[in-house]
């Protein structure tokens, strides 16, 4: 039976002590003379995150680093407990029937957490053993697994000994031992080489046709849009567009953005730009706090063509007597969409 994953309104919200005051000593414990205590700082990880992933679907959730992305992943493997809303795995619901979930699920966290102590084999048996697969089925599986991650060398060593890249395979291997229904992937190719983010990227689409649900975590816009069939793309915590790689890169405007940087600030320049046929939309960035003291007056321009446009903006720029310090330009793409909706870059 396909599975898809599913949530409502799901919101988090981690409570820590603020830090220690400072001057007239170390901070430790409460100021002289207030027995009051400090109220405690909140940080809102999910804002109301909805999600409907379809039975056999590859999902991506695209964000920066702090968007919430692996906290819902927290949530949705029963890892964290939510502040509020709901999730389901299937028709289970996450909280209420954690053991029927984990028997669906594989988990793959960001950082390996392999027993240095074990053979890569010896884990994946042990994995197999755990949810309740036969030997003879358990040792098939792991050969299986073993040879198709490359790993079938080096099975009988203990993995401390093992790269980076080499201790993630094997975290993947892990998680389809049991054969789960739904794959959980939280940034499953941070810090591989090229070569096997291609395998990796090879050995999830195999996974997904054979009807499984794939729901992965990345901050890389290669990643997702070469294998996400639909993706939420999140921030701070709240969903912020959602649907296909095409449709998402089709909804900027014009597709096409020309980061430009002048010497100095003319608000009559950026109304011309404005002007140019082609240009959907101008957003000017020389308001910032900090843009006149470091002299970085800067525009972005969506529009429909991308090279063609540079010389008329130059004769524009030329023209008000200002210089055109640097022009960078952009085809449609995912992290064109991460801008126009945050004005900040996915690597920010």
């Amino acid at each position: 039976m396909l599975t898809g994953i599913k949530t409502r309104d799901l919101r988090k919200i981690y409570k820590s002590p603020p830090p220690l005051a400072s001057g007239g000593g170390f901070g430790f414990g409460p100021a002289r003379g207030k027995g009051k205590k400090q109220p405690k700082a909140e940080i809102v990880a999910l804002d109301g995150i909805s999600l409907d992933v379809a039975p056999g679907e590859i999902f991506g959730l695209l964000g920066p680093n702090g968007a919430g992305k692996s906290t819902t992943v927290g949530i949705l493997t029963t890892r964290v407990r939510p502040t509020g809303g709901q999730a389901w795995i299937g028709e289970h619901d996450v909280w209420k029937e954690q053991v029927a979930v984990k028997r669906l699920i594989g988990v793959v966290q960001q950082r390996p957490n392999l027993d240095f102590t074990l053979t890569a084999r010896e884990i994946l048996l042990f994995h197999g053993a755990y949810f309740g697969i036969d030997s003879r089925m358990r040792e098939e599986r792991a050969e299986t697994l073993l040879e198709r991650f490359k790993l079938s060398d080096r099975g009988e060593e203990m993995v401390r000994g093992f790269s980076g890249g080499m201790m993630q395979r094997l975290s993947i291997a892990r998680a389809m031992m049991h054969d789960p229904q739904v794959l959980f992937l939280d940034e499953p190719s941070a810090g591989l080489d090229p070569q096997t983010r291609l395998l990796l990227w090879e050995i999830i689409r195999e996974y997904n046709q054979s009807g499984k649900t794939i729901l992965l975590t990345t901050h890389n816009m290669e990643e997702a849009d070469a294998l996400c069939q639909r993706l939420a793309i999140i921030d701070h915590g709240k969903n912020i567009a959602l649907g296909t790689p095409a449709e998402l890169k089709a909804s900027v405007p014009g597709g096409y953005l020309l980061r430009l940087r002048f010497g100095q600030h003319s608000s009559e320049l950026l109304q011309r730009l404005q002007s140019l046929t082609g240009v959907r939309e101008v957003r000017s960035k020389s308001n910032t706090p900090n843009a006149s003291a470091t002299g970085d007056y800067s525009a972005d321009v969506y529009a429909d063509r991308g090279g063609s446009l540079v010389s008329e903006i130059a004769n524009l720029a030329s023209g008000a007597s200002v210089e055109l310090c640097d022009v960078h330009i952009s085809e449609p793409s995912l992290e064109n969409l991460f801008l126009h909706h945050t004005g900040r870059s996915l690597r920010d």
